[in-house]
């Protein structure tokens, strides 16, 4: 294993958790303007509806794997600059 990929693994599992949270807020901010108000529904939650469900499901998807492909890639680059070669 190089130097970078050591490096990067404990960045990688901080940021990792970082990014969860950040996300979280995202989306509880993100659905509360698109005006749905509260918390977002749960799969089972029989008082929303189906299109309900799938839009939040969708969106926090969206959200999180976005907000992690930002995250890592900001990692990867400060790895670079620290250890100069990009982490595998």
């Amino acid at each position: 294993m190089n130097a970078s990929k050591m490096a990067y693994k404990p960045v990688g599992l901080a940021l990792g958790a970082v990014s969860g949270m950040a996300a979280g807020a995202l989306f509880k901010q993100t659905w509360k303007l698109l005006g749905h108000g509260g918390n977002a529904p749960e799969a089972t939650d029989e008082d929303r509806s189906w299109r309900e469900v799938l839009l939040a499901a969708t969106l926090q998807g969206a959200i999180f794997a976005a907000v992690k492909a930002a995250v890592d890639r900001a990692g990867a680059t400060a790895v670079r600059r620290l250890t100069g070669t990009w982490p595998d």
